[in-house]
């Protein structure tokens, strides 16, 4: 006889994963076509502290890029930026500073930009847990991203952060194809160039921030379906949760809160894009989410 297969091994036994595998258990009740879960990235799926990682790939061009520029650390934003002066940082806000960044790559060719973020990804690492960042998601998580595939559901990113950059290692981290992949989008130019045509990014965001609210518009926009399972960490994930939580039939809202000094870190769920009026862990126990706590429910954190 074979052993059964345990699932979730990186849970250690407790409320979080009872609720966890009993929603599992009940999504068989759930029409497959309708079988939809969306999952944050920063802090849900990978690492995000002490830095964004995808803030700590612009950071390592714009750099590469003074020196053979050095005028160009002078503007206000990318001095704030390699200062690393919080009030001069504030001062610039950070909607200037992002699009300054942003602007790095524009006139690049959509491909080169993705060979650019795997060249990162392969080589960088988190500089507090001394760990490449490739091997910062969090194990508990792709083990659940496991059991939900295995039970026919489509996997979903839904990630604040740049959708080409996440899409470029979404495949390998996650198994999860690009399209899935909903985060903010930047605009691209086409021409037709000498050996064809040809497809370049711009400085120019596509929308809006997808965080809070416009995660729910832009998941209904570019995916189609509503999702009956969500998971996230910060109060930017608010409406995506509640979205998923109220579907109709087994559904849950799953909330990863930070809460480990010692293995990961510890911080309060705040999003990065709007004002939260009360602690979203508040929000999670008030509509009686599933709250997934790093420090008591998990027994590994990464690979």
């Amino acid at each position: 006889m074979t052993e059964e297969r345990a699932a979730l091994p990186s849970w250690r036994p407790g409320q979080a994963r009872d609720e966890i595998l009993a929603f599992l258990e009940a999504s068989g009740q759930i029409p497959p076509e309708d079988r939809l879960a969306c999952f944050d990235n920063d802090g849900t799926l990978w690492c995000e502290r002490p830095r964004y990682i995808q803030l700590e790939f612009l950071l390592h061009h714009l750099q590469q890029r003074v020196q053979t520029d050095p005028a160009l650390g002078t503007t206000p934003e990318f001095s704030a930026v390699l200062s690393g002066d919080a009030a001069a940082l504030e001062q610039v806000g950070l909607p200037r500073i992002a699009m300054a960044l942003t602007g790095l790559f524009a006139g690049l060719p959509a491909d080169r930009f993705k060979v650019l973020v795997r060249e990162f990804m392969a080589a960088a690492a988190n500089p507090a847990l001394g760990r490449p960042h490739r091997s910062t998601v969090y194990r508990p998580m792709l083990e659940l991203v496991d059991e939900l595939r295995l039970r026919g559901f489509a996997i979903a990113v839904v990630t604040g952060g740049g959708t080409e950059f996440v899409r470029a290692v979404s495949q390998e981290l996650y198994g999860v194809d690009p399209e899935r992949v909903v985060g903010t989008l930047i605009e691209y130019d086409f021409a037709d160039g000498e050996g064809g045509p040809v497809l370049t990014r711009t400085n120019r965001v596509s929308g809006t921030l997808n965080d809070g609210p416009d995660k729910v518009s832009h998941i209904q926009a570019q995916l189609g379906r509503r999702p009956v399972f969500a998971a996230g960490n910060t109060s930017g994930d608010r409406e995506m949760l509640t979205w998923a939580e109220t579907a109709d039939g087994p559904s849950l809202a799953l909330l990863v809160d930070h809460d480990d000094e010692e293995r990961e870190f510890s911080y309060p769920g705040t999003g990065e894009s709007a004002t939260p009026t009360e602690p979203i862990t508040d929000v999670a126990h008030r509509r009686g989410w599933t709250v997934a706590s790093i420090a008591r429910d998990w027994a590994e954190v990464f690979p």
